[in-house]
């Protein structure tokens, strides 16, 4: 494909990673200024109603996405006996950064500004991959995220970073909060209004997805 063409593309995607293949979703509107990466929380997929509902709403304001799994098929046959890769943030920043570098080898994608969303446990894994790649990520929006968890990466994180929690979330609200002062990039917290952690009350998720596609829409 040309660098001339209007790119318009939906298809699923194996992604290498190390010695393992994880299964994704590349959705890219025709005219897309650039491509979210999702980092889904723990215990989820690329599957998760709510993301895929963000996601919609990031690719009707003019953004690709991509959702793949953190996971392999193993992997989650044996956290959900073991727990024991879903706070693993080492592993998922890796993976998350291993999907970047695979989507700046597909046609066409340099000309994509590139975002991150991170879920739950998946903010931490898109906040620490955020710190590796630099000036490489545009953007990254955390949903109700453990931001926290990205421990010394914070420090290093020059993507502008957007937080954003249920007001009835209180213990994610203060490493939020906590997360947000350590940031040196440009910054913001935002609280949304009678919504718990998984954001399910009328119109919350309808919110997140707003907050989220406008901070994308001005920085991709």
């Amino acid at each position: 494909m040309s660098e001339e063409e209007t790119l318009a593309l939906s298809q699923h995607v194996r992604i290498p990673a190390a010695h393992a293949h994880l299964e994704g979703e590349l959705n890219i509107p025709a005219g897309a200024a650039g491509v979210v990466l999702f980092a889904h929380g723990s215990g989820s997929s690329r599957h998760s109603p709510r993301n895929q509902f963000v996601a919609r709403v990031i690719r009707e304001s003019g953004n690709g996405t991509l959702l793949f799994d953190l996971l392999t098929r193993e992997e989650e046959i044996d956290d959900n006996v073991t727990g024991r890769h879903r706070f693993d943030i080492g592993l998922l920043a890796r993976r998350l950064v291993e999907a970047t570098r695979w989507l700046r080898t597909q046609p066409g994608s340099q000309r994509y500004g590139t975002g991150y969303f991170g879920a739950s446990t998946g903010g931490g894994a898109a906040l620490a991959a955020a710190a590796e790649l630099g000036s490489e990520i545009d953007a990254v929006v955390s949903r109700g995220g453990r931001p926290d968890l990205a421990g010394e990466a914070l420090a290093r994180v020059e993507s502008p970073t957007l937080l954003i929690v249920g007001e009835y979330d209180d213990d994610v609200i203060r490493l939020n909060e906590a997360a947000l002062a350590r940031l040196p990039c440009e910054k913001q917290m935002n609280i949304v209004p009678r919504a718990s952690h998984l954001f399910e009350e009328h119109g919350a998720l309808e919110e997140v997805a707003r907050l989220a596609s406008e901070w994308f829409q001005r920085r991709l």
